[in-house]
């Protein structure tokens, strides 16, 4: 009775438009009420317990940093610099906007931070440059889910806290399938474009002089994640604080060197990183609520013994799990899915052998596809808005990208060492 109030209550929230984290939250409530003894107080307790977190403060600090980089010019140079590396290839912005993509995610964490901070220059590039519209928005949008792989990754830290797992680890182990996801993303970009004959810009000086001076001009910003992993590795601070400290970084950047973020930027990146760290914070706490319910039901336990009975096989597992997270990505925020799923599944692929480190990669790669997966695809509205793109040229033209990272999700699922083999250096 329970469950079935539980998750009816859900579905009808979300069937009349309550937003997902409201939803989450109000159905946990009606649950209690109707089917339980518990007073309705539990449901804030539980929601302040876990976010009385240390590790989760990092969460808001990387959100800070990453808004006061892009105010600080820290964006517009690193795409010189990826101009100056690949934008003589045929199709070259397209090629620009992947290395972009992937440069950015070193400093955002967020994948629809990545897609508005990037495409606000690129996708009217693109546009300008006769590439169709749909093409660009929808690259965009693929490219910006790679800001939640390559660390610092909001997701990883989420991860880490909810699975007692070093959220360091998780961070050395998003850089190679970020990279192989960048990777695969540039050669659907090169086929189309050689199809439709994008060519590059001739009219750019692409010398090697050319591409060292791109890399002194963005030398701050390419320090960033050296600073961030080499003083978490080097046992300098935790993940926490490299997060303050990139906030630090990016402000000194910002106002001393390059000279572009004055007192009232910084007031409008906090104001925006808190509206921002709100609506995520609400996520969690409601998000923790309904998973208690789950937890006082044994509906993790149920769920886990209905996917073992299917079989013992940790590559029939993961497959498993592999489809379960694409379906849930289609209409579960990353948050709310990490902090729901995590403690059901986490205790399923460690039982049958499978690396925590790796299994956190595999969770987020899938739920980064939900990034430009209908329904929810927040990537896609995200580039609709900035691109004035119709929603419907972009889901059109965002399939043979989609192809891609379900290739490449099944390189990171079924070969570990891609995801265990740099955390493993540090062991």
């Amino acid at each position: 009775m329970t469950v079935a109030v539980l998750f009816i209550s859900l579905f009808v929230f979300l069937i009349i438009g309550v937003p997902i984290a409201i939803a989450l939250g109000a159905s946990a409530l009606v649950t209690i009420y109707f089917t339980t003894t518990l007073p309705l107080t539990i449901m804030t307790q539980k929601a302040f317990t876990a976010l009385d977190s240390f590790p989760l403060l990092a969460i808001p600090f990387f959100m800070l940093a990453g808004v006061l980089m892009g105010k600080a010019g820290v964006s517009r140079r690193l795409l010189t610099l990826a101009t100056m590396l690949v934008g003589w290839m045929v199709g070259g912005l397209a090629m620009v906007t992947v290395v972009t993509c992937m440069f950015f995610a070193a400093i955002s964490g967020s994948g629809p931070a990545t897609v508005a901070a990037i495409g606000s220059f690129m996708i009217p590039s693109m546009k300008a440059k006769q590439y169709d519209e749909g093409f660009a928005a929808a690259l965009t949008a693929a490219s910006g889910s790679i800001g939640v792989i390559i660390p610092p990754s909001i997701p990883f830290v989420m991860y880490g806290v909810i699975g007692g797992v070093s959220i360091g680890s998780m961070f050395l182990a998003g850089i190679i399938p970020g990279m192989i996801i960048g990777l695969g993303l540039m050669v659907v970009s090169f086929l189309i474009a050689k199809k439709k004959d994008y060519k590059p810009d001739t009219s750019i000086d692409y010398s090697f002089k050319a591409v060292l001076k791109a890399i002194y001009d963005a030398k701050w910003a390419l320090l960033i994640p050296v600073i961030i992993l080499g003083g978490i590795y080097g046992g300098i601070f935790s993940p926490t604080e490299a997060a303050v400290v990139a906030v630090v970084y990016a402000t000194l950047i910002g106002i001393f060197v390059h000279k572009e973020l004055s007192m009232k930027d910084i007031y409008e990146c906090i104001r925006e990183s808190i509206v921002i760290n709100a609506t995520t914070m609400i996520i969690v706490g409601l998000s923790i609520s309904f998973a208690y319910i789950m937890t006082l039901e044994q509906i993790p336990n149920n769920i886990a013994g209905f996917i073992t009975d299917l079989s013992s096989n940790p590559l029939v597992i993961l497959l498993v799990i592999n489809l379960i997270l694409l379906v849930v990505g289609m209409f579960i925020d990353t948050i709310s899915a990490l902090v729901v799923l995590t403690p059901i599944l986490l205790p399923i692929v460690t039982a049958v052998g499978i690396d925590p480190i790796h299994f956190g990669v595999i969770l987020v790669a899938n739920l980064a596809i939900g990034f430009i997966t209908p329904p929810l695809g927040v990537n896609l509205f995200v580039a609709s808005s900035i691109g004035n793109v119709k929603i419907e040229r972009i889901v059109s033209a965002i399939l043979p990208f989609l192809l891609s990272m379900l290739i490449t999700l099944f390189l990171i699922t079924y070969i570990p060492v891609l995801s265990t083999w740099l955390p493993g250096l540090l062991k």
